[in-house]
Order: C-alpha cells, then sequence, then structure tokens
C-alpha cells in the first residue's frame, strides 16, 4: 500500500513523525481525509480538534491539536499546530474539571478537544 510521509509538529516540539496511509484532521472548512498522491491543500485547523494519523502498519496514532495549520502535498503531510497534545500525554481528569469550572472559551475549546482525542483513540 502507498505511504506518505508525515509530521505532526506543535511550536515548542516534533511531536510525531513518520510514514502513514491515511491522515484525518479537523478544518475550518470540514473534516478532510489525505491519503498518498492526495491533491495539494492547506488547510487551517480548528481549535480543539483532532489529528487521526493510521501509520503504515495499521497503528493509529491520536492528537487533540489547538489550531495551526495542515499542508500535504502528493507524498507528504505536515501539521503544524500552535499546541498538540499526543492522547497518551493527556489527563482527561484536568480536562473534565476545564469543563466543569471554567468560563474561557478558548480552554474549554482545547480541553473538548482532548477528550474527543481520547475517545478516538
Amino acid at each position: 500500500m502507498a505511504e506518505m510521509t508525515v509530521d505532526l509538529v506543535a511550536v515548542e516540539e516534533r511531536l510525531w513523525s513518520g510514514t502513514a496511509r491515511l491522515v484525518s484532521a479537523q478544518t475550518t472548512e470540514g473534516e478532510i481525509g489525505v491519503m498518498p498522491g492526495h491533491e495539494p491543500v492547506l488547510g487551517q485547523l480548528v481549535e480543539g480538534g483532532v489529528v487521526t494519523i493510521t501509520t503504515g502498519d495499521g497503528e493509529r496514532v491520536v492528537a487533540a491539536v489547538h489550531g495551526g495549520f495542515l499542508s500535504v502535498t502528493a507524498t507528504t503531510v505536515t501539521i503544524l499546530a500552535e499546541a498538540a497534545e499526543l492522547t497518551e500525554n493527556i489527563d482527561v481528569e484536568s480536562a473534565r474539571t476545564v469543563l466543569s469550572e471554567s468560563q474561557d472559551e478558548a480552554e474549554i475549546a482545547a480541553a473538548r478537544g482532548r477528550l474527543r482525542a481520547v475517545e478516538r483513540a
């Protein structure tokens, strides 16, 4: 099966890099699925969104992504996020606390994205 190179990068660190056969992401235009050979596209990621990467060997890498961009060429996908967390690093209880106690819309969107990412993992 054909594969593409994928990089998931947050402002301060590279979270994941490797080959994949499918990437899905939530953009301001809706959810996009990308497979090798996809037409070039640049998309703006939503606040509190989720990115799912299906690797070449069928494993799933899921991350909560908070803003940024998705850049696609025929052979590469680059996800440049303002902030991102892999599901194994998400503190579910902390996200739930933010949902129940915070009044800040950006914090609430990020917490919802974290919980959606954990649900998709």
